[in-house]
């Protein structure tokens, strides 16, 4: 609120993001600044994609096979991204495979009709592993370490802001049917993201750590680069406390696989919500995360991430027993356990980041990026498989699933808490915040 003082009006002291956000520079601004470019097309698709797959006779089980193969080939991404990353700098990176693996799928997916087409689509997809490692060094690298956790809340926020405009999306189904919808949203996707992607190039530049890398790499083969991959992983395996935090990342990414091509099948076929209604709950989302990053998120970051993490890991859990108990077309119970959802998987995945930041060597970011990344998807691509079994049989059985996952996420956090019962420490060469 406003106050006189003096007979003059002044405004007291601007929330911390938006300062913030107002006085980014250089590559985090260019990254920062673009990201909702990208975020408007892809919220306006992606909350029908498992249905829109369906309406072409796709069956639970193959709509879960595709999930699985894709994954399958972000493994070999996310293995070659350091190299990769390493070898042609992070911004030529970023550039090239934000085309490959948005621009050009999205073409696919606009003339897609059946299980092959979506499956080459799904592959190609794959390969943003690449530039989801260069993009993040290209975003941090140069910045000031004590911005880092603001900037990536920015990253959230903007991913949340943007998904406000995905009623769009149910309105035009209502009045053009769905597939044709999903076919113009994906050309309109292209047309932006190839946008999004031209404009952060131009804002940005080559990081200093990038540079050097690309001349100590030089001469060396993506093979050879590869050969030194085991000196970065017993890195980490000497490190606990990232050894907790990719159990965790383990359990976070099952569960997200599981729910983000699941959910929306279960709500509209076992609990019958019509499809163009689908829209109301990723808003509804948006507005509880938003809440939860502006005025929550400040107060916990700096907690230790046990009673966080646990309370996370319950609220997650309730949401699913509510979500797989409910009647038939209960938009109010449907509302508290997509809240419940928001809440609790935005509470562990800001630690898990928190973590992330701080156990990471920053002279050696990409690579041990690429290892973590690339030991997620070996242990969680199964899964879409799974549960896409599971869910033939039963649409219950996913969810139940995801309720058996993150407790074993719970069990880990008590096992992390028990090894440091202090807030997280900065290991030597990691970044502070």
């Amino acid at each position: 609120m406003m106050r006189p003082l003096n007979g003059k009006i002044v405004i007291p002291m601007a929330h911390p993001l938006f300062v913030t956000l107002k006085n980014l520079k250089g590559n985090a601004r260019g990254c920062v600044y673009t990201e909702p470019i990208w975020g408007i097309p892809y919220n306006l698709y992606t909350p029908y994609v498992s249905v829109y797959m369906l309406s072409f006779g796709l069956s639970d089980a193959r709509i879960g096979l595709i999930i699985s193969i894709g994954l399958v080939f972000q493994f070999v991404s996310a293995l070659l991204s350091g190299a990769i990353t390493d070898k042609l700098g992070r911004r030529r990176t970023t550039l090239i495979f934000d085309f490959i693996s948005w621009s050009i799928p999205a073409l696919l997916y606009a003339v897609a009709h059946n299980f092959t087409l979506f499956l080459v689509a799904a592959i190609v997809n794959s390969v943003w592993r690449v530039t989801s490692n260069s993009w993040s060094c290209l975003m941090v690298e140069d910045t000031d370490p004590k911005l880092l956790m603001d900037i990536y809340t920015w990253i959230y926020i903007s991913g949340l802001l943007v998904g406000f405009v995905s009623p769009l999306t149910g309105l035009f189904i209502k009045n053009y049917s769905l597939v044709p919808t999903m076919r113009a949203l994906y050309i309109f996707a292209f047309v932006m993201f190839t946008i999004k992607f031209i404009a952060t190039n131009a804002m940005t530049k080559e990081t200093k750590h990038g540079l050097v890398r690309m001349e100590e790499t030089r001469h060396q083969s993506l093979f050879s680069l590869l050969g030194e991959y085991r000196q970065v992983f017993k890195q980490i395996l000497a490190t606990p406390k990232t050894m907790y935090t990719l159990g965790l990342m383990l359990a976070l990414s099952a569960v997200q696989s599981v729910n983000g091509t699941f959910w929306s099948i279960l709500v509209t076929k076992k609990l019958l919500i019509p499809v163009q209604d689908l829209s109301l709950y990723p808003i509804a989302r948006s507005f509880i995360m938003l809440l939860f990053y502006f005025f929550l998120m400040p107060r916990i970051k700096e907690l230790h991430f046990r009673n966080p993490m646990l309370i996370g890991v319950a609220g997650f859990i309730l949401s699913q027993v509510l979500l797989i108990t409910m009647p038939v077309q209960n938009y109010w119970l449907l509302l508290v356990s997509t809240l419940l959802d928001a809440l609790s998987l935005s509470t562990i995945s800001i630690q898990i980041d928190r973590m992330v930041v701080l156990t990471v060597d920053a002279k050696e970011r990409a690579r041990i990026l690429a290892i973590l990344y690339v030991i997620v998807i070996s242990f969680t691509s199964p899964f879409g498989w799974v549960a896409g079994l599971l869910s033939e049989v039963n649409r219950n059985l996913p969810f139940i699933l995801n309720m058996f996952i993150i407790t074993c996420g719970g069990i880990l956090v008590f096992l992390a808490a028990r090894h440091s019962q202090k807030p997280l420490e900065t290991p030597p060469g990691a970044e502070t915040v």
